[in-house]
């Protein structure tokens, strides 16, 4: 079907974008590059807001619409991503910045799910057998496999690590000194 390999596509590139941003990020990090850090601080929750959004889209598009089934995994990392659309959207809004702490916590979980679903799959990690309950698929089978790496499960690592990224990055800031 047309629609899945565009959507495939787009998100997998937007994947390697997200990859790209955490390198900076980190790498601003470490230089203490003040402009870059201060950009990415200053609008943390809308970047976090439209990771979130978008990783819920894609992630609602292979389901509903490309008819994957997901894996036990999948449901916990949705189960992690999803409320984070609502949440981080009310954050900025009300432009509070008290949801930070609760986003890097969410994401931390989500990224170790998804590093260890992302694992599974490209099989160095050993399975836990998510088919054997009876409800769900197996959480090794791969629906997507773009640029020779990405899978949905890395896709949804990047979205969690680039929250983290934007959230400690506002963290680390000047922006939070001065809204605390």
């Amino acid at each position: 079907m047309e629609i899945i390999l565009i959507v495939n596509q787009t998100l997998s590139l937007l994947t390697v974008a997200g990859q790209i941003i955490i390198v900076v990020l980190i790498a601003s990090l470490a230089t203490k590059r003040s402009e870059i850090l201060n950009f990415f601080a200053k609008h943390a929750l809308s970047f976090s807001l439209l990771v979130a959004l978008i990783a819920t889209l894609g992630s609602l598009f292979y389901s509903e619409i490309a008819g994957y089934d997901p894996c036990k995994l999948c449901w916990f990392q949705r189960i992690l991503m999803y409320p984070q659309v609502i949440l981080i959207g009310i954050a900025w809004l009300k432009k509070d910045y008290g949801i930070v702490l609760y986003s890097i916590v969410l994401s931390s979980l989500g990224a170790l799910i998804a590093g260890y679903h992302y694992l599974l799959q490209i099989g160095i990690a050993s399975s836990i057998g998510c088919s054997a309950v009876g409800y769900s698929i197996n959480c090794a089978q791969r629906f997507v496999m773009q640029f020779g790496y990405i899978t949905i499960p890395m896709m949804a690592f990047t979205a969690f690590l680039l929250i983290i990224s934007f959230m400690v990055v506002f963290k680390k800031s000047s922006l939070s000194i001065k809204i605390k």
